[in-house]
């Protein structure tokens, strides 16, 4: 019979519903070096945050085809090296969004009405009635950054007790915004502008580390109330300790931090701000339920089901990928130049049209490899080859695909188009040589052929003499070194007096580069992209 390893504490749901299939064993205690020795005897596994499977301990489970995650992070797998050995990881990704939404609603109450500091004032054996008074949430406005399944639901929430909520996503369609009953911000200066109570529910990025600084604050309503059950990092700490001081925030409710485990900290001692140690994912439910989707995704991989939530790439055929392969990493390219292009405030659509023999063979690798591009680094859980399309989805974002057995000019062709705010962006490319290199050949409604580097830029501007001269001269004050350059011409019978440029760079563009140009005189858009 099937054995599978229950490596660490789960609740019984699980436990009981893995024994309705396989021969399970629970243990969760592991001396260094014993996991490894025990593993190999096991075709599942499922774990939590605590134990480790390196690629040495996954050397040693010769004969393991699942590993379930009882929580959203995998952090703790090395999922290549799983990937490589066809081990199925699979994750509980819904495992917490309710427990997550209703602290964020618990933290919004605490806040409003100072419970917290009330119940600590009392037990002390002071009557502080008048000086605890709080605020109604009826009528006040919620604004929400980052509108994925988190804030969605607490918008839901939010909205049953007559708040207005408005928020700003622009990775969530128009339509889902109307469905839910929420404003649909275009910037999130809108947010800034309006809202009473600010909730973050963005992912960590590189973009989005800091997002709430002195700048943002500074865009704010006097006395905002600030919420966050996110991440740590998504808040300058010293700029929101600053907003309290001088009384532009009027209060805070903090569930992470930027390094945790934390026991002091400047705003522990703030009266108007409330603070909880990460209890965001902390429930009974949660947990049980945690464990209960892992199992299931265990059951799916091990007897030939359908896996859900794999965060590797589920099977396709040999001869597919045989074919397909090169263009995996053309077509993540284009989803990202073309969201980075669109200047629509919401997605809508991601159009993907495949050209050539390419169009012959299985091509939901490319599909996914294109929503990757588009979604990757906006949404709160990591996007992977198996969730992208379910992420799309619960954004209210469509995904039409097209084949078409025949390319002209080229033998293969891929375009991806993003309909944002009514607005179609398309960009199309190739690859070309013996080691198929991606190359650009359509962007802004110009053409060209470039091959795709890691650092590009991207400008628009009127078809005058010099253009060429001054975006050389400007990166060379910065220090940048072009690697190339192409410029675009608009098809036969296009109005359009504009031409696009692209450049390649050995090193990142900073925005301020591009926003140096874009000021000056007959240029009209200017785009910095890092490809994946």
């Amino acid at each position: 019979m099937t054995k599978v390893l229950v490596a660490e504490k789960i609740g019984e749901s699980g436990i009981a519903l893995l024994r309705e299939h396989f021969d399970v064993d629970v243990r969760t205690d592991w001396p260094d070096g014993e996991l490894e020795a025990a593993i190999g005897g096991y075709e599942g596994i499922l774990i939590r945050s605590a134990t480790q499977l390196t690629g040495d301990v996954l050397a040693h489970a010769g004969s393991l085809r699942a590993i379930g995650r009882a929580g959203v992070g995998v952090d703790n797998v090395d999922v290549p090296a799983a990937t490589k050995r066809g081990i199925i990881v699979a994750n509980a990704p819904q495992s917490n969004v309710v427990t997550a939404a209703e602290h964020t609603l618990a933290l919004l109450l605490s806040l409003a009405r100072n419970v917290p500091q009330a119940h600590a004032s009392l037990v002390a054996g002071r009557w502080d009635r008048s000086k605890y008074s709080g605020v109604e949430l009826m009528d006040k406005t919620l604004g929400i950054l980052g509108f994925g399944r988190i804030g969605q639901l607490v918008a839901a929430r939010a909205r049953g007790f007559g708040m207005r909520v408005l928020a700003y996503d622009p990775f969530v369609s128009a339509e889902r915004y109307r469905e839910l009953g929420v404003d649909k911000a275009e910037t999130s200066d809108d947010v800034y502008a309006e809202a009473d109570f600010l909730t973050l529910h963005l992912p960590k990025t590189p973009d989005t580390e800091g997002w709430l600084d002195a700048e943002a604050l500074a865009k704010c309503k006097d006395g905002v109330r600030i919420i966050n059950v996110a991440r740590g990092p998504l808040i300058v700490d010293e700029d929101l300790q600053a907003g309290l001081d001088s009384g532009k925030v009027g209060g805070a409710a903090l569930d992470v931090f930027r390094s945790e485990p934390v026991t002091e900290h400047p705003l522990f001692g703030y009266d108007n701000v409330v603070v909880t140690p990460h209890l965001g994912a902390s429930t009974a439910e949660a947990t049980d339920r945690a464990g209960y989707q892992a199992a299931e995704q265990i059951i799916a991989a091990l007897d030939r089901g359908t896996v859900t939530t794999a965060v590797n790439a589920p099977a396709v055929k040999a001869e597919d990928l045989e074919v397909l392969g090169p263009y995996q990493p053309l077509a993540r390219h284009l989803g990202r130049l073309a969201i980075t292009l669109a200047e629509g405030s919401s997605v809508e659509r991601i159009e993907i049209e495949h050209l050539g023999r390419i169009a012959e063979r299985d091509t939901r690798p490319l599909n996914t490899a294109a929503l990757l591009g588009v979604l990757a680094g906006h949404t709160e859980e990591e996007a992977n080859a198996v969730n992208a399309p379910y992420l799309a989805e619960e954004r209210g974002i469509e995904l039409v695909e097209t084949k078409n057995p025949h390319a002209r000019d080229f033998t293969d062709l891929v375009r991806v188009v993003v309909v944002a705010g009514g607005e179609r962006t398309r960009v199309v490319g190739t690859v070309l040589g013996q080691q198929n290199r991606p190359h650009l050949l359509e962007a802004w409604g110009h053409r060209f052929n470039l091959q795709l580097e890691e650092h590009l830029a991207l400008f628009r501007y009127r078809d005058v003499p010099g253009m060429i001269g001054r975006v050389g001269t400007t990166f060379g004050d910065a220090g940048i070194n072009i690697a190339s350059a192409a410029v675009g011409y608009a098809p036969e019978g296009s109005e359009d007096n504009c031409a696009v440029m692209v450049v390649t760079t050995g090193e990142a563009v900073p925005q301020e580069v591009i926003d140096r140009l874009v000021e000056q005189d007959d240029f009209v858009a200017g785009r910095a992209v890092r490809l994946p």
